[in-house]
């Protein structure tokens, strides 16, 4: 008698299982993602099994026996791209890359295998989705040594572990892993049983043979990355290359890293010869505008390990229709709302008939408390048509008593502050270095009305 094959409903959005159809995921809240799926069968399992890639076995060691020399570094030639990744492509790990289509995840593969290969690393980049001549067009027009890069048009995992047997590269590329497909399952290529199987395999393949891969995924309608949400606990790495508000630059992000800091940013220029290091991202962010205006004011972050020094935007106008809009770009939308509250009830400043718009410029998500501060400073610059010291910067936490709270890393804060030129610093008093940074002088509080009474001398 014919065994049944086993299914399985399961998201495609986030990869959460349902014993049946449901109509809206209850884990991701959207609609009509629920998909039935079969499970590989023992045949399928068979055949994987006899290519010799579906169950590679290790052997057990003592941690004191490790060798550690497996654990080093590639450059990617590439200073941004090291940065983000934690100093370097890891030996055995797996990177997954992700971006909105043109974002630039397939041009700046290309550019770091390019760099890898003529240092005489072997590299092979397969390509799932794109042709041997689309890749080998913009290799020429980007103007990339293409004669040590080694290329594959192949979607099977098990061809593909083949191939690795045979050429024996340290680096692999697989654009992308949405496209690829395993005998282990009898899903179409694609579905969240397919992305997972043949993301596992390849997962597994690098810790045992030592070879570093990288995996471009897709992202869905919000950005996120598409497939299960496994994926991401697959992977070593996991870092999204985005483009900012006027589509000129790029800024990679890692959300993931076992083997450096997350929350790491790399910033490139997309030109005709592909992406470019942003050596000075702060400049890049404090184009301003010769003429000061009400209601902008610079502040400092913390982005992985090192500072970021952005631009901050606040309009307060009269509301037109009786219900005042409050609206943040770049930070959440419930900080400006707690920010306005403890504005009010501990600096004297009444917003509730005004509405209120706030703005980071240059596209850059503010993850951290330490803009606190200097959005206050720039909603109450807008209010009372005040104008900022274009030398003056703004940093600290607001607490909801209204103290000003110390960030971490206050120093080299300050100190990349006055290599930009600037002179005066409204800091936390817990902040005040000990010793004077040459140039700018600081003015240390330690609440929202001592900050607020500084206004008008800076």
């Amino acid at each position: 008698m014919q065994k049944k094959t086993k299914t399985a409903f399961v998201c495609t959005e986030c990869g959460a299982d349902y014993p049946r159809w449901a109509g809206q995921c209850s884990s991701c809240g959207e609609w009509n993602t629920v998909r039935e799926v079969r499970l590989g069968s023992d045949k399928s399992g068979t055949a994987a099994r006899r290519a010799g890639y579906a169950g590679q076995r290790s052997t057990v060691q003592r941690l004191s026996d490790v060798d550690l020399a497996r654990a080093e570094r590639v450059s990617t030639g590439i200073a941004e791209f090291d940065r983000v990744l934690g100093g370097g492509v890891v030996r055995g790990s797996v990177v997954l890359i992700g971006g909105a289509p043109g974002a630039g995840k397939s041009t700046i593969l290309l550019q770091a295998i390019a760099s890898v290969a003529q240092r005489g690393i072997e590299v092979l980049y397969v390509s799932g989705e794109e042709s041997l001549q689309q890749i080998a067009e913009r290799a020429q027009r980007l103007g990339l040594p293409a004669q040590n890069i080694k290329m594959l048009a192949e979607t099977s995992v098990e061809n593909i572990c083949q191939v690795i047997d045979e050429e024996k590269p340290q680096l692999l590329v697989i654009d992308s892993i949405q496209v690829m497909h395993t005998a282990q399952s009898d899903s179409a290529p694609g579905s969240v049983s397919q992305v997972r199987e043949s993301a596992s395999m390849l997962t597994q393949y690098a810790k045992i043979h030592a070879v570093s891969i990288f995996m471009v995924g897709h992202v869905t309608k919000d950005q996120s990355l598409a497939g299960p949400m496994t994926l991401s606990h697959i992977v070593d790495t996991q870092v999204v290359l985005a483009a900012t508000d006027d589509a000129r630059y790029r800024v990679l992000r890692a959300d993931k890293n076992r083997f450096g800091s997350v929350g790491e940013l790399g910033f490139f220029a997309m030109g005709s010869s592909g992406l470019k290091e942003v050596k000075n991202p702060s400049a890049m962010f404090l184009s301003r505008s010769d003429n000061p205006s009400p209601g902008s004011v610079v502040t400092v972050l913390w982005e992985g390990t090192r500072p970021l020094l952005v631009e901050i935007q606040a309009l307060v106008t009269e509301c037109q229709y009786g219900n005042p809009r409050r609206l943040a770009v770049g930070f959440d939308q419930n900080r400006l709302a707690m920010l306005l509250a403890v504005l009010s009830r501990h600096g004297g400043i009444f917003t509730a008939n005004d509405e209120i718009y706030a703005n980071v410029v240059g596209g850059i998500k503010v993850t951290e408390t330490s803009s606190d501060l200097a959005i206050v400073i720039s909603i109450v610059s807008s209010l009372k048509d005040q104008v900022v010291a274009r030398d003056a910067l703004f940093f600290g936490e607001i607490g909801l008593n209204g103290e000003i709270r110390p960030v971490a890393n206050g120093y080299p804060r300050l100190n990349d502050a006055a290599k930009h030129g600037f002179k005066k610093a409204v800091i936390p008093k817990a902040n005040n270095p000990k010793k004077p940074i040459q140039g700018l002088k600081t003015y240390p509080v330690t609440g929202i009305a001592e900050a607020l009474e500084l206004l008008p001398e800076i």
